[in-house]
């Protein structure tokens, strides 16, 4: 009886040693669910703060939590440096949120994504960010559905992707 070993192939070895090896800036995602402890909020804010201090472009969505984080060590180190994109418009978000992302120059909304359940309008967003990115990074919980599809999306786009645990 022989079996399979799925093995990647060499090529995709490559690139992730290139996208490793790089020393200029990258795009970076970080994305993460919104029901974060706010020592953890402060750990992914160093996070985002140190990726932007060295240059490195970042790329989130607006929700509470890992993304507000995000924001907010982005936005001390390089605000020309961070884009943000909405699953749906500003008026959609929390008022926090709101208050915070009235500070991201570059921000994007997507209105047609209103008529849509906040999951599905998230989900569409989610893609919209890894195609952006080389790099994503992700803290997620082991049921965070929608999440973790994303990291499996853009692990299928050949994207190099961090993935932490919360639990």
């Amino acid at each position: 009886m022989s079996q399979s070993i799925d093995l990647p192939k060499v090529d995709d070895f490559l690139q992730e040693l290139a996208t490793i090896q790089q020393t200029s800036s990258k795009r970076i995602a970080l994305l993460g669910s919104r029901h974060v402890p706010i020592t953890h909020q402060n750990l992914i804010e160093m996070m985002s703060y140190a990726l932007v201090l060295e240059g490195n472009r970042l790329i989130t969505s607006g929700s509470t939590g890992t993304n507000f984080a995000a924001i907010r060590g982005a936005l001390r180190a390089d605000p020309s440096l961070l884009t943000v994109i909405l699953p749906q418009t500003m008026d959609r978000q929390p008022r926090e949120s709101r208050e915070q992302l009235e500070n991201v120059m570059h921000l994007v909304e997507n209105p047609e994504n209103n008529n849509l359940s906040l999951a599905e309008a998230s989900a569409l967003c989610n893609q919209e960010i890894i195609s952006r990115c080389q790099q994503l990074i992700c803290f997620a919980f082991h049921d965070s559905q929608t999440l973790l599809q994303t990291c499996h999306d853009a692990e299928d786009q050949r994207k190099i992707v961090t993935l932490f645990y919360f639990d």
